[in-house]
C-alpha cells in the first residue's frame, strides 16, 4: 500500500514547506518505497510515499482535480472503482490516470464527505479543498473495518495527520509520552485500545469515520457505517456464501504487479486460494512458512493444498530468532503491541515479498463465522447459564473461587475459568476469555502512583459499550460485534498492516469485505456454531471445494513458543527489560517475582513477560520520555 501525511496550520500566514512534509513522509518509506510526492497551498499541505500497484506510470500522488483546487492523497485499493469511474465520466468528469485513487477525488467533488458510502475496499485518505479560498477544508477518511491506519493530532498550531504515529512524532508537534490509560489497556489486552493512542496528544481516526476540519476550528467526527444491530440476517445458502466469496476474491486480483496468497493449513486461506484458482487461468502463487519449533506446524497441509491447486508454491522452514523480534517489531509497531503472532506474521510477509508485491489472506473468516474457539466456549457457557438460573450461577462462581488455578492452560480451557465465568455477567465473562490479564492483576504490577491515577479506568468499559449496542438477545453476535469493533481493528488488523507494510507488501483480505461481514456475521448462532465447532455454514459451503482433512481438522493457531523462549534465549532480555523500565511505571519487585515463577515452571507468565519485553523495547526505540501528566 502507501503512506501519507499532512498538516493544516491554524495561522493562515504560516506556509507549509516541502521540506517539512518530507520529514514526515520519509519515516513512512517502508509503506511506499517507489515514489514521493508533495503538494502545499498556504497553511495546508500533504505528502505521499507510494507502493505502486495499479497504473504504475500514471498513479503519482498527490492528485489534483481539473481546476487544481482540490488535492488528494490516499492509501487504498478501491475494488469497485471501474463502475464508479464509468458513472463519473457520464456526469462529465475527466480522468488523467487509470488509477483507482483518482476516482475518489472526483467522487468527493460529487458527494463531499459522503463519498465513503460508495467505496468498496480499504483506504485511508486526506483531501485538501481550496475551492473557497476564504475557508479551506480538510477531510480525512478511513475504511469501514479499519484495515488502513490513520492518526491525527489537534494541537495549538493546527491539525497534523499520518498513516503511522512516527511521522507526526518526527514533526515534534506532540510529546513523546505514554498515556497512562494506554499502559493499563496494553497489560490487560496486549494492545492499545482503538479509541486512543499510546501517545499523548495523538488519536487514531476510528474505522468507518470521517473527520472534517477547517483551520482555526475543532475537528468533527462522523461515523458513516456500522454492522446491523437489530436482528439476525436470514440463513445463507451454500451457493450464496460461495458466490460472495468468489466475488470478493475476484475483485482483489486487480494488480499490475506480482500477486499471490498466504497459504496455511487452515480453512480460510485454503478457501481463498481455491477461489483464486477458479478466478484466473494462470497458476496462482502461494507462499507458506513452516516453523521448526512449532509442534502444530501446518506446512505439510499447505503443501498438499498447493499441489491439489497446481499452485506455484514458495515455502521456507525457518528457525525463529526471538532476539530478531526484539530488534524489528518495536519500530514496525509505533505503539505497544504484544500479539505473539506478530513475529511469525512478519516472517511470512518477508518471505512473500521476495516473490510478490500483493498477497491475499484469509483474515476475517473467524470474526464473520465465529471461528475462534472462545466463541464455542461462550455459547456453551450461556447455554449452561440459562439452565442453572441465578442460584446455580452463584454456586458455580463460588466453586470457581476455590477450584485449583491452572495457569499453564489456555484461559478458555481452565475449569476454574469456566466455573467463574458461568457465574459472571455474559459480557464480563466473554471479556475475561479474550484478555491476557485481569485488570486487578495488572494494577498490582504498576507503581503505586500510577495505580492511583488509574483507579477509575477499566478497559472493559469500552468493550462493554459495543457488546451492549446489539439490540436483540444473541450473546454470540454481541461477542462478535464487540470483537469486530475492538479486537479486530486494534489487534488483528494492526498486526497485518504493520507486519506486511514493514516489508513493503500489500495484504488484501476478501473475508474482511464489508458486504461479507454485514451479511454473515449477524447470521443466527446455529448457522455459525454447531456440534462444538464454529464456522458451520462456511464449512458446509466449502465441502464441495475443500477436503475433509482441512474442513474437519483441528484448528491451529499462528503462535510462538513464548514459554520456552522466555525460559531460554529471552531470559536475560527479560531481566534487562525489567531492570531498565522506568521505576515510576512498575512495581519492579512484582515483575521480578513473575519472572522467577516463570523460570521455575511454577506458573506460565509468557504473555505477560513478552508484553514487558515489547513495551520496554518500544519505549527505547521511539524515545519515550515518560508518562503523560
Amino acid at each position: 500500500m502507501c503512506g501519507l501525511c499532512g498538516v493544516a496550520f491554524d495561522d493562515p500566514r504560516q506556509a507549509v514547506s516541502e521540506a517539512f512534509l518530507r520529514r514526515g513522509a520519509d519515516t513512512l518509506m517502508h509503506r511506499g518505497p517507489d515514489d514521493f510526492g508533495a503538494w502545499a497551498r498556504g497553511p495546508t499541505g500533504v505528502a505521499f510515499r507510494r507502493l505502486s500497484i495499479l497504473d504504475l506510470a500514471g498513479g503519482h500522488q498527490p492528485l489534483l482535480n481539473e481546476t487544481g483546487d482540490v488535492a488528494l492523497v490516499i492509501n487504498c485499493e478501491i475494488y469497485n472503482f471501474r463502475e464508479l469511474r464509468a458513472d463519473l465520466e457520464r456526469k462529465g468528469h475527466r480522468f488523467r490516470t487509470r488509477s483507482d485513487s483518482e476516482v475518489v477525488l472526483h467522487l468527493y467533488e460529487e458527494l463531499g464527505p459522503d463519498l465513503c458510502r460508495e467505496l468498496v475496499g480499504m483506504y485511508a485518505f486526506a483531501i485538501l479543498d481550496w475551492r473557497d479560498p476564504a475557508r479551506p477544508k480538510v477531510l480525512l477518511g478511513r475504511d469501514r473495518l479499519g484495515k488502513k491506519p490513520l492518526y491525527y493530532a489537534r494541537t495549538g498550531a493546527g491539525l497534523f495527520w499520518a498513516s503511522e504515529p512516527k511521522a507526526i512524532l518526527q514533526w515534534e508537534v506532540t510529546e513523546r509520552r505514554l498515556v497512562p490509560e494506554a499502559l493499563l489497556d496494553f497489560l490487560v489486552q496486549g494492545y492499545v485500545a482503538g479509541d486512543k493512542s499510546a501517545w499523548k496528544g495523538m488519536l487514531p481516526l476510528p474505522p468507518a469515520c470521517t473527520l472534517e476540519f477547517e483551520p482555526g476550528s475543532s475537528v468533527r467526527l462522523k461515523r458513516y457505517w456500522d454492522l446491523p444491530k437489530d436482528g439476525p440476517t436470514p440463513v445463507a445458502s451454500s451457493e450464496e456464501i460461495l458466490a460472495l466469496l468468489d466475488q470478493c476474491v475476484s475483485e482483489r486480483l486487480q494488480a499490475d504487479v506480482p500477486l499471490g496468497v498466504f497459504l496455511s493449513g487452515g480453512i480460510d486461506s485454503s478457501a481463498v486460494a481455491d477461489s483464486m484458482t477458479r478466478a484466473q487461468e494462470r497458476a496462482i502463487v502461494a507462499c507458506s512458512v513452516g516453523f521448526e519449533e512449532r509442534s502444530h506446524d501446518e506446512l505439510g497441509i499447505a503443501q498438499a493444498t498447493a499441489a491439489r491447486l497446481k499452485a506455484i508454491h514458495h515455502t521456507r522452514v525457518v528457525q525463529p530468532d526471538p532476539t530478531q523480534a526484539l530488534a524489528e517489531l518495536p519500530w514496525i509497531f509505533d505503539e505497544p503491541h504484544a500479539d505473539p503472532s506478530d513475529y511469525p506474521m512478519w516472517l511470512v510477509s518477508k518471505v512473500a515479498r521476495e516473490h510478490v508485491t500483493v498477497a491475499l489472506s484469509g483474515d476475517g473468516g473467524d470474526e464473520s463465522f465465529a471461528g475462534y474457539r472462545r466463541y464455542v466456549h461462550d455459547v456453551a457457557e450461556n447455554r449452561l447459564r440459562a439452565k442453572l438460573g441465578a442460584s446455580g450461577q452463584r454456586a458455580a462462581q463460588t466453586a470457581g473461587a476455590v477450584y485449583p488455578k491452572l495457569d499453564w492452560a489456555p484461559r478458555f480451557l481452565r475449569a476454574k475459568t469456566f466455573l467463574s465465568n458461568v457465574g459472571r455477567d455474559p459480557a464480563r465473562a466473554y471479556w475475561h476469555s479474550v484478555t491476557q490479564m485481569d485488570r486487578e492483576d495488572a494494577l498490582e504490577l504498576l507503581h503505586g502512583d500510577v495505580r492511583a491515577r488509574l483507579v477509575d479506568h477499566d478497559p472493559f468499559t469500552r468493550f462493554e459499550s459495543f457488546y451492549r449496542a446489539v439490540r436483540y438477545d444473541d450473546s454470540l453476535y454481541r461477542a462478535q460485534y464487540a470483537d469486530i469493533h475492538t479486537y479486530l481493528p486494534d489487534q488483528i488488523l494492526v498486526k497485518g498492516d504493520r507486519a506486511s507494510m514493514g516489508v513493503s507488501l500489500e495484504m488484501r483480505c476478501p473475508m474482511l469485505d464489508h458486504r461479507w461481514m454485514e451479511r454473515f456475521a449477524p447470521l443466527p448462532a446455529a448457522a455459525k456454531v454447531r456440534a462444538g465447532r464454529g464456522k458451520h455454514a462456511l464449512r458446509e459451503a466449502l465441502r464441495s471445494r475443500l477436503p475433509a482433512s482441512i474442513l474437519d481438522g483441528k484448528k491451529r493457531g499462528f503462535d510462538t513458543p513464548l514459554r520456552q523462549w522466555i525460559q531460554g534465549p529471552l531470559a536475560k532480555h527479560v531481566e534487562d527489560a525489567i531492570a531498565t523500565l522506568p521505576a515510576d511505571w512498575f512495581d519492579v519487585q512484582a515483575l521480578r517475582a513473575k519472572q522467577a515463577e516463570h523460570a521455575s515452571g511454577m506458573r506460565d507468565h509468557g504473555r505477560l513477560l513478552w508484553s514487558i519485553l515489547m513495551l520496554e523495547h518500544w519505549r527505547r526505540r521511539h524515545g519515550v520520555r515518560g508518562l503523560a501528566g
